[in-house]
């Protein structure tokens, strides 16, 4: 009987083990750049409806800044532009 038991623990174990790593690599596939390529011209600020900061870590080496305009499209903005800054300075003074 302690066989079975046995069996069956070490049965739902590599069951839990297997659905994890499963959970896991495709949680690793999500974590990327939502970034491409960063747009550097002024934006007028009347044109902006949203703007997303997402710091670098583990996910990217980048900062990305996501602008979501009033006609829906969304742009990444390049952070060392002069005039993205200013919109980041504001956003963390709020």
């Amino acid at each position: 009987m302690n066989g079975k038991l046995l069996a069956v623990l070490a049965l739902l174990l590599l069951s839990a083990a297997l659905s994890q790593g499963r959970a896991l690599a495709r949680m690793g596939t999500e974590l990327r750049c939502q970034c491409i390529a960063t747009h550097s011209r002024f934006i007028p600020p009347k044109s902006i409806q949203d703007v997303k900061l997402t710091q670098s870590g583990p996910h990217c080496k980048n900062v990305e800044v996501i602008a979501t305009l009033k006609d829906g499209k969304e742009v990444c903005l390049e952070p060392t532009a002069p005039w993205v800054q200013l919109i980041i300075k504001a956003i963390l003074a709020k």
